[in-house]
């Protein structure tokens, strides 16, 4: 009897809908940075302190402007506090890719991490979800209360104290979400016997602010990120730089002493705080196609020492563009090199997936050769991995907000137009999509259920490339600058590629979505309408 109700309760919980990606030790996220050993040291004590202290404030809310390292830090606690049996779970929003760029999931998930770090929840969790089969399609709240809070507040066990860390809330899509979410974890400081903690991060955007201005004092206490003396950044930057450069002397047979007491100064003046300017400056020394020794002078060479944290990072961006993508080609090749970069890396930076370098390629109809070879060239700031199976992704939002900005990034060969690239994608699904045919996975019989199909059926029938044109077509067209002619593919698209398009969203899992999006395009069809 025992052995069936620990089946049953697994089966529940393996129900739990979890966001790809969120967890700090996902494995989309193995190549992504810690602390070193000897760098934040007294912040990362005083987080550790808070998360020690029973009678600290229930939220810890550490803010700073993008480029500080935040993220950095949330996966150096979340590890330490994960070695220490103290981590209950964690969740990282990241921009531009679905499952972790809104909030969805995000209860879900950190039910479903709870039920692994603190396994009596797992009763009471699996209770919930029989007791309401719905609860994956309601609210955040309903989420909030019935599989995390109340758990928590009937968990049979003597008094312990977990913290959940969440990271870059900021990079949640909607604002209205991140405030209830605030007022939702606000309530963790009730509990009792079982006393969750929050460690969060995110920039100090205006709507995060009132967030927790809507919150009880006794709720949160904040650190600002940027209010760190400089000295003491500077110091924890030039150990950053001084060891991870180290290796390169010996690699590459480099001369004693490189890079001099100088050298590393200079960097470290540029960085102006930013951990950002950092890591980006050391892998682009570290891939410099002309050798460490001549990216370090160009890096040195490429901004004066007065200028801004921003400015010295837009210089850094500017300088590995035109060097590692055009380098010193002539005027027509840095053209087409330069019209190959918007093109993918433009796709990277608007779409709302990411997804790997071969699909991208069919997602765009251009060879894979031209997509690799592009980004190759790139590996300072997207993060290819070594599993081509693995998608793509920039390293950190600050690139794709100066590619955006013309005030920026002022080669106008880099500047990526976002309406433009959103109206270019847009006309991409569609063509994917008139490709679509009925049975298009060759099921076997009309009453199908989906759970009955394999994955890899769904897989062959429809490949991601597909599958995102079904899902984002609309969004990419509510964004860019459609023309007359964009109206029209969509009028023949509702008369010869509709129900085809609906089965492939039920074949996914999306039909749900089909409706709203019809919804919303009468709207645009009847401005259009008008306008025409």
């Amino acid at each position: 009897m025992v052995r069936i109700q620990s089946l049953q309760q697994s089966t529940n919980i393996a129900k739990l809908p979890c966001a790809e990606g969120a967890a700090h030790n996902d494995w989309l996220r193995r190549h992504e940075d810690h602390c070193l050993q000897d760098t934040r040291v007294e912040l990362r004590k005083q987080i550790m302190d808070w998360c020690d202290d029973p009678d600290s404030k229930c939220i810890f809310w550490l803010n700073g402007m993008a480029g500080t390292g935040k993220s950095t830090i949330s996966r150096t606690i979340a590890r330490e506090l994960a070695e220490k049996k103290r981590l209950a779970a964690s969740f990282f929003f990241t921009r531009g890719k679905k499952d972790v760029s809104h909030s969805g999931m995000f209860f879900t998930t950190i039910a479903a991490q709870l039920a692994i770090s603190l396994p009596v929840l797992r009763t009471s969790i699996s209770d919930a979800i029989d007791k309401n089969p719905h609860i994956f399609k309601q609210g955040p709240r309903e989420q909030w209360n019935q599989l995390i809070l109340n758990p928590l507040k009937n968990a049979p066990t003597q008094s312990i104290q977990l913290v959940v860390v969440i990271d870059a809330l900021d990079e949640c899509d909607s604002m209205q979400d991140i405030q209830l979410i605030l007022q939702l974890l606000e309530e963790a400081k009730d509990l009792a016997t079982v006393r969750i903690k929050i460690f969060l991060t995110s920039r100090p955007e205006i709507p995060i602010f009132d967030g927790f201005r809507q919150l009880s004092g006794e709720a949160y206490q904040d650190f600002i990120l940027h209010n760190i003396p400089l000295d003491t950044v500077n110091a924890d930057i030039s150990t950053f730089f001084q060891q991870k450069l180290s290796p390169l002397k010996a690699k590459h047979g480099l001369g004693t002493p490189w890079p001099n007491e100088l050298n590393i100064s200079q960097l470290v003046e540029r960085a102006a705080g930013l951990f950002i300017y950092a890591a980006t400056t050391l892998r682009f020394i570290q891939d410099g196609i002309d050798g460490p020794e001549e990216s370090l002078s160009l890096v040195l060479s490429a901004t004066k020492s007065s200028l801004s944290a921003t400015e010295h990072l837009d210089g850094i961006y500017s300088t590995l563009l035109q060097h590692s993508v055009l380098g010193k080609r002539g005027y027509q090749e840095c053209e087409q090199l330069a019209g190959r970069f918007r093109q993918v890396v433009g796709s990277i930076v608007v779409m709302f997936n990411t997804m790997p370098a071969r699909n991208l390629a069919q997602l765009l109809q251009i060879p894979f050769k031209m997509v690799s070879t592009t980004l190759d060239s790139l590996r300072s700031v997207v993060n290819i991995p070594e599993d081509e199976s693995q998608p793509v992704r920039l390293f950190h939002l600050s690139f794709r907000n100066f590619l955006l900005d013309s005030r920026r990034c002022s080669d106008s060969r880099f500047q990526i137009d976002e309406k433009e690239r959103h109206t270019s994608l847009f006309r991409k699904c569609m063509e994917h999509i008139s490709q679509l045919q009925e049975n298009i996975c060759n099921l076997w019989g009309p009453g199908v259920l989906i759970t009955e199909v394999p994955d890899d059926t769904i897989q062959n029938g429809i490949p991601p490339h597909a599958q995102y044109a079904c899902r984002y077509w609309f969004d990419h067209l509510r964004l860019g600058n459609p023309v007359e002619q964009d109206i029209k593919t969509i009028r023949q698209f509702l008369e010869q590629d509709l129900l085809h398009w609906l089965e492939g969203l039920s074949l996914i899992g999306e039909v749900s979505n089909g409706a709203h999006i019809i919804i919303a395009l009468e709207e645009i069809l009847s401005v259009s309408c008008n306008a025409h």
